[in-house]
């Protein structure tokens, strides 16, 4: 069993600026690295993970990919590119960098357009099935605004891998879900869409929330997507805001309930393999356990 992280970030607020950093997000507001992430995943029996973006920045791809050269845990990196340009040139261009070959895929922050319908976009169309011809993966960003336009999206490039990030950002600290479960369950009937089990405890009260308030939309999503669709993400160090690492990987493992260990490796581990096209070397995690 390979155990992956399939959504974690890296940033450093002395460095660059971040948007979406607001106050509410000043306990993280420091600058965050391998050497933060690396004795968690050993603790915890974590073998690889995924670095995504956190800016659009083509910069802090290229720097990603870097960092990811030098790290054998990061096992990929989905980066940033402008989808409205040139995108074959530009994953030409950051595919010929340091740690090039570890691009698995591209992210754009959607949900903090303007325009609900971004998605649909001719140009920005054109840029994601650019992504998708080039072997890589796109991981849709959204809440449930933008869930509309991210199912004509799916329904057009049938033949691209799609990941859903967050379950769409479940609206959970005030359980108004109706209109979530609406948007998100249409998407599962796509064979080529997965949905990430992650960003769950910063979406409920973060100082307040347990597993119970968690377990329901996993169900959910576990119903819709099948566990063969769902992969783990730990969402760190976002996730500190309301949760240790230990505490996300736990309560995901209580969420997805008593399931054959098969379909647990899966959703652990197996899935992002696939949805990333990562390589599985022998996994350290096991080394450390035989």
């Amino acid at each position: 069993m390979t155990v992956v992280d399939a959504h974690h970030h890296f940033w450093d607020p002395a460095r660059a600026s971040y948007p979406w950093m607001t106050e509410a997000l000043a306990p993280i507001r420091r600058r965050f690295g391998p050497e933060d992430l690396r004795p968690l995943l050993a603790a915890n029996g974590v073998d690889q993970t995924v670095l995504v973006q956190t800016r659009s920045s083509l910069d802090e791809t290229r720097e990603f990919l870097a960092t990811a050269a030098e790290h054998d845990f990061i096992a990929g990196v989905v980066g940033w590119v402008d989808l409205t340009a040139d995108v074959a040139a530009q994953l030409k261009s950051l595919r010929a960098g340091p740690g090039g070959a570890k691009l698995v895929g591209i992210r754009h922050q959607v949900h903090d357009e303007a325009d609900p319908k971004f998605l649909e976009r001719k140009d920005v169309r054109r840029g994601i099935a650019a992504v998708g011809k080039a072997g890589l993966a796109y991981d849709i960003l959204v809440r449930t605004r933008e869930l509309p336009a991210a199912l004509a999206l799916v329904r057009e490039l049938p033949d691209m891998r799609f990941v859903i990030d967050h379950l769409a950002k479940p609206p959970i600290a005030s359980g108004a879900t109706t209109a979530w479960a609406a948007g998100l369950k249409p998407l599962a009937a796509y064979r080529n869409v997965f949905c990430k089990l992650s960003g769950m405890v910063t979406e409920a009260d973060w100082k307040h929330w347990t597993a119970r308030d968690i377990t329901p939309y996993v169900t959910r999503v576990l119903e819709w997507f099948g566990p063969e669709r769902c992969v783990f993400g730990s969402d760190w160090p976002v996730c500190l805001l309301a949760a240790s690492y230990a505490h996300v990987i736990d309560v995901c493992g209580q969420a997805i309930g008593d399931l054959p260990a098969a379909e647990r490796e899966r959703i652990f581990g197996g899935n992002a393999i696939n949805l990333y096209g990562l390589s599985t070397p022998v996994p350290a995690a096991a080394e450390r356990r035989s």
